[in-house]
């Protein structure tokens, strides 16, 4: 699936849905487009970013 993106050259791309969160890592990309509207990089709720480690015993292989 492709995503569509603002990037940094204020330029549009639509890159894999699967590399997102590595253009997002290395600050290529400004915006992109989910089905709920757009989403500002540093200021909407991202899944995956701020990783929080969770102390404590693994649930989810039992």
């Amino acid at each position: 699936m492709l995503i569509r993106v603002l990037k940094r050259n204020n330029r549009f791309d639509m890159i894999k849905e699967y590399l997102l969160e590595e253009h997002i890592q290395a600050g290529e990309i400004i915006k992109f487009h989910r089905s709920s509207g757009w989403v500002t990089i540093g200021r909407d709720p991202v899944r995956g970013m701020g990783k929080v480690n969770y102390i404590g015993p693994e649930r989810r292989l039992n």
